[in-house]
């Protein structure tokens, strides 16, 4: 079916997912189908390096089997990764040749695809299932990590434009992401790779730097390690060590956070020693032993193994002096610490007995991703969720403890605040302040490692508008948000009923939507704003009662304008020619409100474009200077505007039985993203209903697109009937008219 060149690929696949796959889950039979069915897919396709696309998830599974080898799910997953995406076949030709597992990795993996550039999309509800689905199975986004990871490897052929946005999304997201997940080698590779395309300057002067020292450094490492590797010899343990210059993006950060020039800094060299034990306490042996042959920095030590990372991630660090005076960081860990920093969930599936079981640590964090995504309002827009879930990736942790010697873990830059609402809600939301090792601090302090705090508390507190500023856990942020939320609702329902007591009393019967009208005028947002003011100032309904006891103005919000109340039409029709120079002739089709259509006669009108009202329609006149008579749909907002203004130019008028001719109408369409789509809709358009297509306006967001027709229309009747049709097809989600 395919060559011996792809043969060697396939079999070059299986060989490393045999080596790296725990025991018994290379599954050859699986893998070697996901591999044919891929590349029968993507046979055609052509990637912008012009390579044959196939090379592109072969890569990505290729990534997985080396770098995160789980499982041959996860490998077949990876290199179907694409087809719903980029062929013909659909999620359900996946499912039926693969199962529902593999099925719904590839859906989620498609689903986060352009997720994280879509900051201000307002269906928020749709981005928070893409973050969930992602959390649902730690299989999909280990797919996007490689996935990612290729399409870094290969950027050098996309457009500039692109090679910008896709490495600061990396930067902000995935290798955060990666780091969450313990993956360090491909979390530091997606660093180094996004910095050399949004700051090449700068990455080619640390590079050629690094290059330019290389022997120097190599010579300084050497000897650091020797009187090291000498003593921890004579003491009997087994260890590899080595010594490596940090990674460039890290460089570049020390130069920047310090201010200072590559050469002012020192800690630019790491060195790492690996413990061939199974005894954690060796560690600590050894850090004794490395301190005896150089002078440590105290206050550069970390103790991870006691305290680990919430990533399962375990090291000692500690910072040596060398002879020369120059600082080194030394990581001490065992074989099974390193793999675990190295490879993270792919790691713990190795060490754990059932190769099921994920992670405690990873699956609570993912617990809290989902928790954060689902707690978010619709009213908050995508880029809060963003937010919201970009808290949780960074890594900097603190360890501060209880009265009573409890462990928390919470983020680097956390506050006694967010330690509050870490023990329980209703701690955080009485919280008056906090004792820091026994001395009272303001609530806003940054906390630090190994802090032992004491909450004070009161009955009679409530959260203050400014913590919302300074606390950074979500917990923290979510509490203090639905607190005042809930605030919110009560002073509206107060501010109602106020409302409600006050227009009684000065028998105002107003609707809801003349309520909702009025207070806009006043620049209320809406009526909740309006309630809310007066929960908190009575006086606010003045100016608001003075308009709607106004019998005249009530009236013309409240009801739609009569023959009476307009001036006799035959009146009218004698003064239209001075508005009328610049409009068009033809009457045809429209007669005015007593039904006759003689008084039309010569004059010009115009179909008013923000409605653009078509027979079916009920409509109104309004005489104007430009147009002659512009018609307007009864329920168009600018009509109201203008009869509120000038209620002598409204006039009554209707569609003729024997109108005809064709007219605009437009409408909106949402569904999925595949080939052909538009293509169905506009035959159907053609095909059944003979209606000329004017325009096109389509915009795709990750598996969906959403478009505007505009149509020659004959009535109402045939636009609803096309809606309807419309929406009957496969792949459409919804078919509303345009109204604008």
């Amino acid at each position: 079916m395919f060559s011996t060149f792809y043969k060697k690929k396939l079999d070059e696949l299986l060989y490393h997912c045999h080596r790296n796959l725990p025991a018994g889950l290379a599954n050859d039979k699986l893998i070697s189908q996901a591999f044919k069915f891929a590349y029968e897919a993507h046979k055609n396709d052509k990637r912008a390096s012009g390579e044959p696309f196939i090379t592109h998830p072969y890569d990505v599974a290729l990534i997985l089997a080396k770098e995160i080898p789980l499982d041959s799910v996860s490998i077949a997953s990876a290199l179907l990764h694409d087809v719903v995406e980029d062929t013909k076949f659909t999620f359900k030709d996946i499912k039926a040749e693969f199962g529902n597992e593999i099925a719904e990795i590839v859906d989620g993996a498609t689903k986060i695809e352009g997720m994280f550039e879509n900051y201000e999309m307002k269906q928020v509800e749709s981005y928070k299932k893409m973050l969930l689905s992602m959390t649902s199975d730690i299989r999909v986004i280990l797919i996007k990590f490689a996935d990612r990871l290729h399409n870094l490897r290969t950027l050098e052929f996309l457009s500039t434009t692109k090679q910008m946005r896709l490495a600061q999304e990396t930067l902000e997201i995935y290798a955060p992401l990666a780091h969450r997940f313990g993956l360090s080698n491909i979390k530091t590779e997606l660093e180094d790779l996004s910095f050399k395309y949004l700051e090449r300057k700068s990455y080619d002067d640390i590079a050629k730097r690094l290059k330019q020292k290389k022997r120097e450094r190599e010579k300084f490492i050497k000897g650091f390690i020797e009187p090291l590797r000498q003593r921890l010899t004579e003491q009997g343990f087994k260890f590899e060590i080595s010594g490596r210059a940090k990674h460039l993006y890290s460089i570049y950060k020390k130069l920047v956070s310090r201010n200072k020039t590559f050469d002012e800094i020192y800690d630019l060299f790491a060195v790492r020693i690996i413990l061939d034990t199974t005894n954690k306490n060796d560690c600590f042996t050894v850090y004794g032993i490395c301190s005896e042959v150089y002078i440590p920095v105290p206050e550069r030590f970390k103790d991870y193994i006691s305290l680990a990372k919430q990533n399962g991630y375990q090291s000692i660090h500690t910072t040596l002096v060398s002879k020369e005076g120059r600082m080194v960081e030394v990581q001490i860990r065992t074989k099974e610490m390193h793999e675990v920093a190295e490879k993270g969930i792919a790691a713990h599936w190795k060490y754990k007995e059932n190769t099921n079981q994920h992670d405690a640590n990873l699956e609570n964090w993912m617990k809290l991703v989902r928790e954060s995504v689902e707690s978010v309002s619709k009213e908050d827009t995508s880029k809060q969720v963003l937010d919201s879930f970009k808290l949780n990736l960074y890594q900097d942790e603190i360890y501060c403890f209880t009265p009573k010697g409890e462990l928390k873990v919470l983020p680097s830059g956390a506050t006694a605040v967010d330690f509050a609402f870490e023990i329980h809600t209703q701690i955080g939301l009485r919280c008056i302040g906090a004792k820091v090792n026994g001395k009272i601090v303001s609530l806003d302090s940054p906390l630090r490692s190994g802090d032992q705090i004491e909450i004070l508390t009161s009955k009679n507190q409530t959260p203050k508008l400014d913590w919302e500023k300074f606390v950074v856990t979500h917990k923290a942020k979510t509490d203090i948000k639905k607190f005042f939320n809930t605030e919110r609702r009560n002073l509206i329902s107060k501010g109602k009923e106020i409302w409600e007591r006050k227009a009684k009393k000065h028998k105002i019967h107003a609707s809801d939507e003349s309520l909702s009208r009025v207070v806009h005028k006043f620049k209320y947002k809406d009526t909740g704003q309006f309630f809310f003011t007066l929960a908190q100032n009575e006086s606010a309904a003045a100016e608001i009662i003075d308009v709607l006891t106004d019998k005249i103005k009530l009236q013309s919000l409240e009801q739609k304008p009569t023959e009476e109340e307009m001036k006799p039409v035959d009146n009218l029709a004698s003064n239209f020619n001075r508005y009328v120079d610049d409009a068009r002739n033809s009457t045809e089709g429209i007669v005015l409100g007593n039904g006759s259509s003689q008084n039309m006669s010569g004059l010009k009108f115009d179909f008013a474009k923000c409605c653009n009202p078509i027979p079916g329609d009920d409509v109104i006149g309004f005489v104007s200077q430009e147009k002659g008579v512009r018609i307007h749909r009864k329920t168009c907002k600018n009509i109201l505007n203008l009869f509120l203004k000038e209620p002598e130019r409204i006039i009554q008028i209707k569609w003729s039985d024997k109108g005809v001719g064709e007219y605009t109408g437009g409408i909106k369409i949402i569904g999925e993203d595949r080939p052909g789509i538009l293509n169905e809709i506009t035959k159907t358009i053609s095909k059944n209903f003979n209606s000329n297509i004017k325009s096109v306006d389509i915009k795709t967001r990750s598996s969906m697109f959403e478009g505007t027709l505009i149509l020659s229309i004959q009535n109402l009747k045939q636009l609803n009937q096309i809606i309807e049709k419309i929406n009957n097809q496969e792949g459409v989600f919804s078919v509303t008219r345009y109204e604008h």
